[in-house]
This record gives structure tokens, C-alpha cells and sequence, in this order.
């Protein structure tokens, strides 16, 4: 090898070979350079593996596998605790559904508690308590993981609570109301049974004063007398004798009563009950929108103070023996009567 390298240094600078192209003038020949000897670095042999060699090649593969089962435990332990997350994850999630439906359930049972006298209230109720049966379905039938949905759900609760709670002011405000209302009319009621029986009462008094007055007003006779006259007008019990019958009596004084004319009647009859009239001066009387015959009768002019008068009954043919009666009447009642015996 050495010798290889001497050879390549030693080798002259230029080639002694013709050029064809151009002459080479003679070259004069020079002093030959002595070439410089360069150390050679030992080469190392391969020396074949010993024992030793095989123990270094064992220790290597047991580090390897060492780094390997420690990477797997490390990948199981990864997804163990992911896992595990998972799964605490879910088992979360799963109590969440279950409340939200616990808390539904609730608000099914609050709306199915809730009720009002009013159509228009039971109709939204009836309603609403349609949307939490719906709302409960989806729920069951939602997965967990789902937690959009679930969100979603949430909100919807917290919407029909708040509905449920606008029914409740409503209820509340519509049953105060109608407690008050109940309680004006009950004493509007009661104002109006006294008011009835005030005005009864004073109608009553009213009525009696009324009857009073109407009593008060009434004509009244006092110091009625049924005589029989002769010829002469002196006064005669006998039968055989009387020519004429006078009926006597006073109008007695009365503020109240109604002034102006005043008709007086008087039916007088014989012992057999017989009416006795005068042919010549024939008189009626109206009586329960009936025209009834009577046996005389006189128009006074009455201003309230007591008025005297007299009747006279004449023409009435011959009388017997008997008891004689008289009637005294006006056209609205009855003033009085009177008897007479003749012998």
C-alpha cells in the first residue's frame, strides 16, 4: 500500500508522449524533487464477537421491551381513564334527564291540581297541560348524550312554569275579584231586603195612614131617627094615623171629608120587609155599578161643618101595624140605620 502511494507521487508532472499538433522543443532535463513520505494511520480489524459481545446485545432487546410495556400500560391507562370519564360522563347525564323528567312530572301534576270557574282559563290549561304530556314523551324518548335537546327541553319547562305561574296570578286576581263581587252583591242583597222591608213598612204606614185618612174622610151620621107624621107633621106612633115617615139625622163635621154636593138616600120598609116608595117622586141610587131602587132621596151642600136634614116619605098608601126600618146611604158606603114601631 505503500508503495501504491510512492508510485502516484512519483509519477513525472507531465506525459513524455508526442503531441501531434504542435512540436515539443526539447525540455532540458531538471533536478529530480525527492518526495515527501506521509504516515499512514493504522486500520482497526474487526474483531469477531466474544461472550461479552452477546450479553451488551441482550441487555439492548430488554430495554426495548421495557419501553414498549410501559407505552402499552401507559395506552391502556389513557383509556381507562377516558373511559371512565366517558361512562362518569354519561351516568351524569342520565341523572340529568331523570331529573328534568322528575321535574316535569312535578309541573303535570301542579297543572292537573290547577282549576278556575272560568271557560276561557280551563281551555288555556287544557292546552298547556297538553304541551307537558308531549313534552314528557320527547323527554322519554330522548337519549341522554343528547344534551342539546335536553337544553332545549330545560327551556321549554322553565316556559310552561312561567305560563303556569301567569294562570295562577290570573286565577288568584279572577277569585279575589269575584269574592268581592260576590261579597257587594251579598250586601247589595241584604241593602236591598232592608231598603224592601223599609219601604214595606212605610208602604204599611203608608196604607194604615191611608186608611186613617181615607177612614177619616169618611161622611158619618149621628142622631138618625125614623118618625111617623100626621097631617099636621106631628109626630104619631100610630099606624092608622101617619100620613107621611121623616128620617132624620146630621152630617157630622169632617175636615177631611170631600166637600161640595152630597146625595143622601134612604130605603125605607115596611114589618113584611116591603120597600116603600113614592110613585110620584120615584129615586135610584148606583150600588156595585148597580142601579137600585130607593124610597126618597136629598143633595145637601157640605163644606165640612155638620149639616141637619130631613127626608119625606109621602104617598105610601096605608100602613100597618109593625116594625118600620130605615137605611141611610151616600154613594160610597152606608151612613147609618134606624127602626120604627107603630101600633
Amino acid at each position: 500500500m505503500l508503495e501504491r502511494r510512492q508510485n502516484r507521487f512519483s509519477r513525472p508532472a507531465f506525459s513524455s508522449s508526442p503531441d501531434p499538433v504542435s512540436p515539443v522543443k526539447p525540455v532540458e532535463p531538471k533536478a529530480e524533487t525527492p518526495v515527501q513520505e506521509i504516515p499512514s494511520r493504522p486500520v482497526k480489524e474487526k474483531v469477531p464477537a466474544g461472550p461479552s459481545g452477546g450479553s451488551n446485545g441482550a441487555g439492548g432487546l430488554k430495554t426495548v421491551m421495557t419501553v414498549l410495556i410501559v407505552a402499552v400500560v401507559a395506552l391502556v391507562a389513557v383509556l381507562a381513564y377516558i373511559w371512565i370519564s366517558k361512562q362518569k360522563l354519561v351516568n351524569e347525564l342520565d341523572l340529568e334527564k331523570q331529573e328534568l323528567t322528575e321535574k316535569m312530572m312535578e309541573l303535570r301534576s301542579d297543572y292537573k291540581d290547577l282549576s278556575s270557574d272560568y271557560a276561557n282559563i280551563n281551555a288555556q290549561l287544557d292546552s298547556s297541560r297538553e304541551e307537558v304530556n308531549q313534552l314528557i314523551e320527547r323527554i322519554q324518548k330522548t337519549e341522554a348524550t343528547n344534551r342539546a335537546a335536553i337544553r332545549r327541553y330545560e327551556k321549554e319547562l322553565g316556559t310552561l312554569r312561567s305560563i303556569m305561574k301567569s294562570y295562577i296570578v290570573q286565577i288568584d286576581s279572577l277569585n279575589t275579584a269575584n269574592k268581592k263581587l260576590k261579597a257587594d252583591v251579598a250586601s247589595a242583597r241584604k241593602d236591598l231586603s232592608e231598603s224592601r222591608q223599609r219601604n214595606e213598612e212605610l208602604s204599611q204606614a203608608v196604607d194604615d195612614l191611608s186608611g186613617k185618612v181615607a177612614a177619616g174622610s169618611v161622611l158619618k151620621a149621628r142622631g138618625i131617627r125614623l118618625e111617623g107624621l100626621r097631617k099636621n107633621e106631628r109626630v104619631t106612633d100610630r099606624a092608622g094615623q101617619v100620613f107621611s115617615l121623616r128620617t132624620s139625622l146630621s152630617l157630622i163635621e169632617n175636615d177631611l171629608a170631600p166637600k161640595g154636593p152630597v146625595t143622601v138616600y134612604v130605603l125605607v120598609r115596611n114589618a113584611d120587609g116591603d120597600l116603600l116608595v113614592n110613585p110620584e117622586q120615584p129615586a135610584s141610587m148606583m150600588q156595585e155599578e148597580q142601579e137600585v131602587v130607593v124610597s126618597a132621596s136629598r143633595e145637601v151642600d157640605y163644606n165640612g161643618a155638620e149639616v141637619e136634614l130631613s127626608i119625606y116619605l109621602k104617598n105610601m098608601g096605608k100602613l100597618t101595624k109593625g116594625v118600620y126600618s130605615v137605611e141611610i146611604y151616600t154613594d160610597n158606603h152606608k151612613l147609618g140605620a134606624t127602626e120604627l114601631m107603630l101600633r
